[in-house]
């Protein structure tokens, strides 16, 4: 991807940035309206670190103006399959449905890290007051997912009403924007939207339980749904499995 053309007057965005395809393609979504993206990742204790180094090589094949990673240990509260030793779900047992196979999609999984975006998207509010950005773009997504309470449309409509009343910005009639581009759209509409704006898709992690070398584990809900997007998308799947995977 060639490096976007830079201005130093172009308004500043904050992208929330976890290493996985929703954030990577927000980026890039947020990159080509033509804003000066401020990327922002959370070392929280999740269960790998993988995600992180993901994080960055998305972030420089991007050109993020920066990329800032913030320690904050969730494991201190707990709660989740990712942020405490409770093994993740595999092959549907979590609750989510998936493609219309077994499950319940009313059911929160236990992936869920409680208060997670609320707590990300408060400090990502916070840079984006100190760098005068008004715009801070989150990947929610509200189709095919894990059922995430805080991935929801009435969650980031709510969250930007309370920016507005919480900060000094706000205040004063300088007003913040939480945006997410991905909300409506499928899996599949995700990847092709990443393919069309030339994101090197390869670069992103889904798996909630890699192996050791990094490789997912294709059966948690993550990468089912994801599978089942490049499926449905009509694009190859470049992630590396451990085992030959299927929707």
């Amino acid at each position: 991807m060639q490096p976007p053309v830079t201005n130093s007057s172009a308004p500043r965005a904050v992208v929330l940035l976890s290493g996985g395809l929703d954030s990577a393609v927000t980026l890039a979504v947020a990159q080509s309206q033509g804003l000066t993206c401020h990327a922002i990742s959370f070392d929280y204790g999740q269960r790998h670190k993988i995600e992180l180094e993901a994080a960055r090589k998305i972030a420089s094949h991007l050109h993020a103006a920066d990329h800032r990673i913030i320690p904050l240990d969730l494991r201190l509260i707990g709660g989740s399959a990712l942020t405490a030793d409770i093994d993740v779900p595999k092959h549907g047992s979590g609750g989510a449905a998936v493609g219309g196979q077994s499950g319940d999609p009313s059911a929160i999984p236990i992936t869920y890290v409680p208060a997670r975006n609320l707590v990300f998207l408060s400090i990502a509010l916070g840079l984006a007051e100190v760098l005068a950005a008004r715009d801070i773009f989150i990947g929610a997504n509200a189709v095919d997912y894990s059922g995430y309470p805080d991935c929801r449309p009435a969650f980031i409509e709510s969250f930007e009403r309370t920016a507005n009343l919480a900060t000094k910005d706000g205040v004063e009639a300088r007003p913040f924007r939480v945006r997410a581009p991905l909300i409506d759209l499928s899996k599949a509409d995700i990847i092709r939207r990443g393919h069309e704006l030339g994101l090197d898709l390869s670069l992103t992690t889904s798996c909630y339980d890699p192996d050791p070398r990094g490789l997912a584990c294709g059966s948690c809900d993550s990468c089912r749904i994801r599978i089942k997007g490049f499926a449905d998308a009509n694009i190859p799947d470049p992630t590396r499995y451990v085992s030959h995977p299927h929707a």
